[in-house]
């Protein structure tokens, strides 16, 4: 006897075998039971979740002989010709090659006639969406005034696709994706009729890599057992599905917090080496962070259908970034989930989005950068429009004009007392709390010093960012009141670029630089402009 996959062999034929759908499974049976059977039903849901085989249980329990409020009794003639294919009252058509409107009206003209044994004359029609839009006005007639013994069960995934006039005279049900619980369960009674030796953690593996389909899920199941000659190994089970994309992932989520671009890139060509869909992975590593981000808020460990080092690893990155860093990151990877599926480019769609990614800048908690220990009642108030307002975390970048935090040395100017090395990172740590984006270049200058009472900027000869940002009034208040809280109130400062050039004094060009094309096409503005999806125009004098 030639082998028969077992997707088909264990194919529901009852409503008791249909898994994960009890809401749709109860009111069909009442409905049976009570004999109020609609002249229509919708079914729609992903693939794979049991729509087609419960429009075929349904078809064949409105005709079966020993009546319909048990469901099909699978023995009588009726349900076994419906079984073969020889059941002149259930008609099975697929939408995809009978879409032509010429086909659905010698459809319509056949099914006038009464049925030739049954109660009813069923017509299942699946992916129902792939008819024409004459095909649906063609068939909005009978549909809409159908004959007492005519009962029609439409199917498809892709519901929005159904005309409005096709729906509002339906009775729909939504198939849901099956828990990942449930389908391991029912994979579980499958290998063990099958006796095919098989760990509760592959069959985890194998309903996760199902996303919500049985069908999927079962195929997998028949795969891997013929891999392994009817044994699946945990190890073989988390290498094929779950092991090397993991450690893929686990990869790519480091070089995206670390902000290593050469590290995404080559991550990237990797998956095109390995002749993966670029799109299909974005949407495994967006999965993969949502259980770094739950794992980040203290989730258990022993929810994540990963193997117990893959998940060990996640928790211990998803603790070092932090759940504000995880969030702000998914965020932004969901925001372009469909640039990346529409793209013709998906590659190139996929490496942008990553390097998008690591171009957030980190947040930072205002208790570690004050030095004082996180409150006891949660997060710390904080302004800004970005997700870490609401735990505690510093936002990027400027803040309002008289927004900022006021900061103040804890005695006066002592910290004055400390001219070198010390003052220098007290500096940087204040201006790091108001303007990040100072801060940052701060830390790429060629060299800092404080030299006599005054701090020494010495910059690279074709770097006029610094010199560019301090001529803003806004910039230039905060870079001098953090200089005096970090050296005392004298403390003075100076640009020193490696060329022989004059710093134009700050309140004579504020306007003028703020206007500059210089800072509006620098590298670090137009990087921050992509990141969080702003625009940067120059300021037009109004006199």
């Amino acid at each position: 006897m030639a082998y028969q996959v077992l997707a088909r062999k264990w194919r529901p034929q009852d409503f008791e075998s249909v898994v994960g759908q009890e809401p749709v499974v109860t009111a069909l049976r009442n409905a049976l039971a009570e004999e109020r059977i609609a002249a229509a039903y919708l079914f729609s849901g992903i693939r794979g979740v049991g729509k087609t085989s419960v429009a075929r249980i349904l078809a064949k329990a409105l005709n079966c002989e020993r009546g319909m409020a048990s469901g099909p009794c699978n023995e009588c003639p009726t349900c076994r010709e419906f079984g073969s294919g020889a059941n002149l009252d259930i008609l099975e058509i697929d939408a995809a090659t009978h879409s032509k409107v010429e086909q659905v009206r010698e459809l319509t003209e056949n099914l006038k006639y009464r049925p030739v044994a049954g109660r009813y004359k069923v017509v299942v029609l699946d992916e129902v969406h792939r008819l024409s839009r004459q095909a649906f006005d063609a068939l909005l007639k009978i549909v809409e005034e159908p004959p007492s013994h005519l009962v029609f069960i439409f199917a498809t995934t892709e519901l929005e696709s159904v005309p409005a006039t096709i729906l509002s005279r339906c009775q729909e049900f939504n198939f849901q994706r099956v828990p990942r619980p449930e389908v391991a369960a029912h994979l579980r009674r499958l290998a063990d009729a099958e006796r095919i030796e098989v760990g509760d953690k592959a069959l985890l593996l194998i309903a996760r890599a199902g996303e919500g389909s049985v069908r999927d899920a079962v195929a997998l199941l028949d795969q891997l057992a013929t891999y392994g000659s009817g044994r699946i190994a945990d190890e073989d089970a988390a290498r094929i599905l779950g092991g090397v994309e993991t450690a893929l992932h686990h990869r790519l989520l480091e070089a995206i917090l670390a902000n290593d671009r050469a590290g995404v890139v080559a991550i990237v060509a990797d998956i095109e080496g390995r002749g993966r869909d670029p799109r299909h992975v974005y949407g495994e590593f967006l999965a993969y962070c949502r259980d770094a981000l739950h794992l980040a808020l203290g989730g258990d460990i022993a929810v994540i259908e990963l193997p117990d080092e893959e998940a060990r690893a996640a928790q211990s990155l998803a603790a070092a970034a932090g759940y504000e860093n995880l969030l702000r990151l998914t965020n932004q990877l969901l925001a372009g989930e469909e640039a990346v599926r529409r793209s013709e480019s998906a590659s190139l769609a996929v490496e942008i989005a990553w390097l998008r990614g690591a171009e957030l800048p980190r947040l930072t908690r205002l208790e570690e950068l004050l030095g004082k220990p996180s409150p006891a009642g949660g997060a710390s108030e904080t302004t800004g429009d970005e997700p870490a307002a609401e735990s505690g975390a510093t936002a990027p970048g400027p803040t309002a004009a008289g927004g900022a935090p006021a900061l103040t040395s804890p005695e006066g100017s002592t910290a004055a007392a400390d001219l070198t090395g010390g003052g220098i990172e007290r500096f940087l740590e204040l201006i790091k709390t108001r303007r990040q984006v100072i801060a940052a270049h701060l830390e790429e200058v060629e060299a800092l010093d404080f030299e006599d009472g005054t701090l020494l900027l010495t910059t690279a000869e074709d770097d006029s960012w610094l010199e560019h940002a301090l001529q803003r009034k806004p910039n230039l208040e905060v870079f001098e009141e953090c200089l005096r809280q970090a050296f005392g109130p004298d403390a003075r400062w100076r640009l020193r670029p490696t060329a022989t050039s004059e710093t134009p004094a700050a309140d004579e060009t504020a306007e003028e630089s703020a206007s500059s094309p210089a800072v509006l096409e620098h590298p670090t503005v137009q990087a921050a402009l992509d990141v969080f999806g702003g625009t940067a125009e120059p300021i037009e004098d109004s006199n």
